[in-house]
C-alpha cells in the first residue's frame, strides 16, 4: 500500500472541476484507492463520495492506493492535483 499526504493550498479547496478530473484520473488504475479527510475515507473513484466531504482551503489530506499500479497512481494523482493548482 502506498499513502501520500498533501495540503489544500486553493482557495475553493477541491470543488467540481478538480475532483472531477481527480476521479477520472484515480479510475485510469486497477488500485483501490481512497481520499481521506478529517474522520472520512471515501473512495476516489466516486465523484459523489470525493464532493461529499467539502474539502476547503488548507485541508489536509491522505491518498492511499492498494494493488499492483499504486505507485502510478498516486504519482499520477499528485500531477493532477498540482497541475489544478490545489497544491503547490
Amino acid at each position: 500500500m502506498e499513502k501520500r499526504q498533501f495540503k489544500i493550498t486553493a482557495e475553493t479547496g477541491i470543488h467540481a472541476r478538480p475532483a472531477t478530473l481527480l476521479v477520472q484520473t484515480a479510475s485510469k488504475f486497477d488500485s483501490n484507492i481512497s481520499l481521506e479527510y478529517g474522520d472520512k475515507s471515501v473512495n476516489l473513484k466516486s465523484i459523489m463520495g470525493v464532493m461529499s466531504l467539502g474539502v476547503g482551503e488548507g485541508a489536509e489530506i491522505t491518498i492511499s492506493a492498494d494493488g499492483d499500479d499504486a505507485k502510478e497512481a498516486l504519482d499520477a494523482i499528485a500531477k493532477t492535483m498540482k497541475d489544478e493548482g490545489l497544491i503547490d
